[in-house]
């Protein structure tokens, strides 16, 4: 059975498409809150792209208002995700937001919808784009110590249960379990923190070894113009030899702008790496913040299956909780991504319990 048609100014549709262009209206109004919410915690050009994208998103919401015509009725609420993200924008301004922008402008139905202009829905795949480039921004601010944080929490969750699991497995009491998971929380932790430090650390100074020396500049005055042996560091950089001689020239006419006056890759890939202590300080914490959890039924005074079932649980909404959040922060499904953190740590604590079945039967 068909649904009536409505007779409006600008037509005959169906009710089915009224009401879903008012849902697009609803969705660009909100999108368009988020990026004026986003750009007004932001300065300089970040500010002006997202004031940008707040104006491309008004235009999409004319359209729709200029094709409901008398149909447009009251406002609708968007949809709960984009007032999820809108109030997230308003208090936070995060570069998580971001991310699921980035999601969002990519599952645009545009492109399948035949109300939808082609240059809306080509808008909306360069928005995505224009987001995501936004987003690379403070990943690329926070993935040192992000990473840390993560792979500390994880490890921490991950090896911590599956000590307790397979201790409790070979038949050790309470007081022999709580005390090794305390034990695997603190060596864990001290492991984890001067690891991750030595690590930050050496990737920066191979890093650093491979940036200008600081006095090279000195010598750009006093070399040969007619030979031009200034042309070779920009070809070793990696830069054609007609572009190094054209941009070795450019300098030698300044005498006195340094050897490279453009901006390197090093400063990049130091934000990458991060910094050694704070790395080393999420690190500890977090593995300790994730270790603790398995030992938390124990404390209590829970013993046998009640603890490792109550151990199990809470370790399994964090791990939830960490595969959604890296998932977010990488622009893919958070629950996909929480769903493999989740089987990654289950199959290593059931893995580690086996062992200690079987190493507990051998020794009785």
């Amino acid at each position: 059975m068909t649904e009536p048609s409505l007779q409006t100014g600008v037509g005959t549709r169906r009710p089915a498409d009224v009401r879903r262009w008012r849902r697009y209206l609803a969705d660009e109004r909100a999108e368009a809150a988020v990026y004026r919410n986003l750009a007004a915690r932001r300065s300089g050009e970040e500010r002006e792209i997202l004031s940008a994208l707040a104006e491309a998103e008004g235009r999409h919401e004319q359209h729709w208002t200029d094709l409901l015509g008398a149909d447009v009725g009251r406002p609708l609420r968007g949809s709960l995700r984009t007032r999820v993200l809108a109030s997230l924008a308003k208090r936070f301004g995060s570069v998580f937001v971001l991310a699921l922008m980035q999601r969002a402008e990519d599952r645009s139905p545009y492109a399948d919808d035949v109300d939808a202009t082609a240059t809306m829905a080509a808008d909306e795949r360069i928005h995505g784009e224009v987001v995501r480039g936004l987003a690379n921004r403070g990943r690329m601010r926070l993935s040192g110590t992000f990473r840390a944080a993560v792979f500390g929490a994880n490890d921490g969750l991950v090896s911590n249960l599956a000590l307790i699991i397979g201790i409790s497995a070979s038949g050790a009491d309470r007081h022999f379990v709580l005390l090794s998971g305390i034990a695997g929380l603190l060596a864990g932790a001290l492991s984890m923190g001067a690891g991750e430090y030595v690590s930050v650390r050496s990737q920066r100074e191979l890093l650093e070894a491979s940036a200008p020396h600081p006095d090279a500049g000195d010598a750009v005055a006093d070399l040969d113009v007619d030979a031009n042996e200034l042309a070779l560091v920009y070809r070793a950089r990696g830069m054609p030899e007609a572009e190094a001689e054209a941009h070795a020239t450019e300098v030698l006419a300044g005498l006195g702008s340094g050897p490279d006056t453009r901006p390197t890759r090093v400063v990049d890939d130091h934000e990458a790496v991060g910094n050694g202590m704070s790395a080393a300080i999420s690190s500890f914490c977090f593995f300790a913040s994730g270790a603790i959890i398995p030992v938390l039924p124990y404390l209590f005074g829970l013993d046998g299956w009640a603890a490792i079932g109550v151990a199990a649980v809470l370790v399994g909404i964090a791990l939830l909780g960490t595969g959604a959040v890296v998932g977010v922060l990488s622009g893919a499904s958070p629950l996909r991504r929480a769903l493999r953190q989740l089987a990654i740590g289950f199959g290593a604590a059931v893995v580690t319990y086996l062992l200690g079945l079987l190493f507990g039967t051998g020794s009785a």
